[in-house]
């Protein structure tokens, strides 16, 4: 009977002290906001679970290059990741809410257009063999100017900085010509006379102290571009079921933690600007009149180009408030 006891004591220990260890890869630096809401998430998944899962965070491309995180991940080479929602619209066109401007004007605009956005994402993250564990907001993109802006007619014949077809059809509609600057040669830019006007988040703003050229901002909350963080799905299908919710449930605080992180940074950024000798100001009515009327214009335009699902986002959006 001791022995049948003790082979049974032998069969379930490796069990109880099994170790799962998965490496999550991100394109963006340690030091970056997103970063240090992933460390936390790990360490909160750790102590969670006992240390049954071990989450090894690979920052600043280590692992996989930000634009091959997403594959990585659904193909298994890396267990987990994070990249920015709007490079996967090629594949997932829905992504792309997160990039029509001037729709979302608030941090709670975001959190509601996020709430309605999540059940599509996880039904395609699902066809990908993906799960989708949280996602979290940059701060709001502002508008950064040489000159000061009273209205749309102020842009005409002006050179505005742009980075993505969204950035380039606001240039085209405000009669701007765009110039493509990549975020590094900005300041480069702006002493060389190239370019007059920028749409980026202070907090970028900041980081590259466009300070100098640059007399005016205006936090025009044009867009709040996203953050996801996502796992193979057999890979956490394989996790035990209180490890599994633990996962669950350190990724609902970290998106909690990471909106707060970013609404914090938002202010703390723009204080900076001021600090600097940057103008502060918000865009007067008729500006933020025009404003409005090219955020309803472009998710007309987004909204014919993705189809019936993106109806299911801007339908509820605009008329269950």
């Amino acid at each position: 009977m001791i022995r049948v006891l003790m082979l049974a004591a032998l069969a379930v220990a490796p069990v109880a002290h099994a170790q799962s260890q998965w490496k999550l890869a991100t394109g963006y630096r340690a030091e970056s906001f997103h970063t240090r809401n992933i460390v936390q998430f790990a360490q909160d998944v750790e102590r969670a679970s006992a240390g049954a899962l071990r989450i090894d965070v690979q920052p600043n491309n280590a692992l996989f290059r930000l634009a091959e995180i997403p594959a990585a991940v659904e193909a298994g080479k890396a267990q987990a990741g994070e990249t920015i929602m709007t490079s996967l619209v090629r594949e997932l066109p829905i992504a792309g809410a997160d990039s029509v401007p001037f729709v979302v004007r608030t941090f709670a605009d975001a959190r509601r257009l996020w709430d309605l956005q999540r059940p599509l994402i996880d039904t395609h993250f699902a066809g990908k063999g993906m799960k989708a564990l949280y996602a979290v907001p940059w701060p709001p993109q502002g508008l950064f100017s040489t000159v000061p802006l009273r209205s749309a007619a102020d842009f005409r014949g002006t050179r505005m900085r742009t980075y993505n077809p969204a950035t380039v059809r606001i240039a085209e509609l405000l009669n701007a010509a765009p110039v493509d600057v990549p975020m590094v040669e900005v300041n480069k830019a702006l002493s060389g006379g190239k370019l007059d006007s920028m749409i980026t988040s202070a907090l970028t703003g900041v980081e590259n102290q466009v300070w100098g050229q640059i007399k005016h901002y205006y936090p025009i909350n044009a867009w709040f571009p996203k953050n996801i963080v996502f796992v193979n799905q057999r890979a956490f299908d394989a996790l035990s079921p209180p490890v599994r919710q633990a996962v669950v449930k350190a990724a609902a605080d970290a998106e909690a933690r990471g909106w707060a992180m970013s609404e914090a940074i938002s202010e703390e950024s723009v204080a900076e600007l001021q600090r600097k000798g940057i103008k502060v100001e918000r865009a007067n009515a008729e500006l933020d009149t025009e404003l409005k009327r090219l955020g309803e214009r472009f998710s007309r335009e987004w909204v014919q180009s993705v189809g019936n699902e993106a109806n299911k986002i801007f339908i509820p959006f605009y008329f269950q408030r």
